[in-house]
């Protein structure tokens, strides 16, 4: 996964849309996302009823409960170009990968829908949170994952006074998460949540 982040601009030139999935559930897949370094793709969890998504592409492994590890391409006209398995206990080749992204862009003569650019938030952007909160935990994850941590200030007002007064002083109450852009306070982790993503080129 890593390696597919490394390469994510040259998967969205080729105007490709990259999907990790499996059975585990989102709160795994956002623990572990942070836990290698942050994953700013779609990771979809094919949860409940489980692997079933899976089944469809004939890539759910019953006797062992779990998917294969293996990748499928579709155009833009929802035909699979490109199946292959490297076996759960495998590793792909991205760069690989890649360029088979770029030969089925190349090849494809219908419309496409581009990959966005990305946004920005403005300077002074800010994230409030709280030691021990899962709303926070949500937040904060989201910002490490989609490689924001330059972009949005951190603050635990837990663990800081003048940042609990600060909290307080911008929205009139000490509720955390709270992400601040532009002066405006946001409470709800899904929100939060999905204003970063809103910057994220690669999760449109």
């Amino acid at each position: 996964m890593p390696e597919t982040e490394a390469l994510l601009s040259r998967f969205g030139a080729a105007n490709t849309q990259v999907l990790g999935i499996s059975i585990d559930s989102v709160f795994c897949h956002a623990n572990w996302a942070v836990s290698i370094g942050g994953i700013s793709f779609p990771l979809l969890a094919d949860f409940h009823p489980k692997g079933a998504v899976a089944s469809s592409y004939g890539l759910y492994l019953e006797g062992a409960g779990i998917t294969d590890r293996a990748t499928v391409i579709i155009d833009a006209g929802g035909t699979v170009r490109h199946s292959s398995s490297v076996t759960p206990g495998g590793r792909r080749d991205i760069g690989e990968l890649a360029a088979l992204c770029e030969k089925v862009d190349k090849e494809y003569s219908g419309p496409k829908q581009a990959v966005p650019a990305p946004g920005s938030f403005p300077g002074g952007s800010t994230l409030f949170v709280k030691s021990s909160c899962g709303h926070s935990l949500k937040a904060l994850n989201a910002r490490a994952n989609f490689h924001l941590e330059g972009a949005i200030t951190l603050k635990n007002v837990s663990e800081d006074a003048a940042a609990m007064a600060e909290l307080k002083q911008i929205g009139g109450k000490d509720q955390a998460p709270c992400l601040v852009v532009d002066g405006k306070p946001m409470y709800e982790a899904d929100d939060i949540v999905k204003a970063m993503v809103d910057v994220v080129p690669y999760l449109k």
